[in-house]
This record gives structure tokens, sequence and C-alpha cells, in this order.
């Protein structure tokens, strides 16, 4: 399943910007879609495929500079703001956090767009 994500806490610097880390709850959100479509909808290509996609999306994100996409609108008030990524029906949604004058793209959560996303990041 984490063929292309690395461990939480774990971070390699892919450009000479950011430094990349996923939370363990990215893990299960994506591994429960994943599993979803390969054994309940009976569709391993497919979850395959999806697996490329998000990995494709965070690495092209990373790349392209995540802090110049717009911040997701949100109600709360918070400390740092959360930005997405649309993947098929699927939203990732991360974070820039500065640590020791290192930046990292944090990638906090995969949920289905048809979720109720707002309760949820």
């Amino acid at each position: 399943m984490n063929r292309f994500l690395e461990p939480y806490g774990e971070s390699s610097m892919l450009n000479d910007t950011y430094t990349l880390r996923y939370l363990p709850l990215f893990y299960d959100e994506l591994d429960n879609a994943v599993s979803h479509i390969a054994y309940e909808l009976l569709n391993p290509d497919a979850a395959l495929n999806l697996l490329d996609e998000v990995e494709d999306a965070i690495l092209k994100r990373l790349q392209s500079g995540p802090e110049s996409f717009e911040p997701v609108p949100s109600q709360k008030d918070r400390s740092t703001p959360y930005y997405r990524i649309y993947v098929k029906r699927y939203v990732i949604y991360y974070v820039i956090l500065t640590e020791h004058d290192i930046k990292i793209m944090e990638v906090r959560r995969f949920l289905h767009a048809l979720e109720n996303r707002a309760k949820k990041i």
C-alpha cells in the first residue's frame, strides 16, 4: 500500500524549497479508499491507478510550489491554512509548516468529494 509514501516523521527533500511528509490519517483514508475500490468494487486496476494518480498529483504540486495555490476557505480559526488537490472523486488536503527553517508540505487528509469535508478538516 505505501509503495510511494513515506511514514510520518521520515521526510525527504524533493525540491529546493519543501520537504514532504504524510500524516498517518492520510495513509488510513487512502488505504480505505483503495481497499474499497479493489475488494468491494472488485476493480484492483482502478485502485492501483488511483494510487498512481495520487502520487503524481502530490509530487506535481510539490514541484510547482504548494503555496502558490489558493487556500481552502474555512470557518475555523486556523494558524495554518489548508490547501487541496483534486484527484478523480477525491480531495487531498495539505498544509505548509516551517520547522527549524525548513518548509514542510504535510499531507493530512484524503477524503471523498461527496463527504462533508467542512466537519473533517
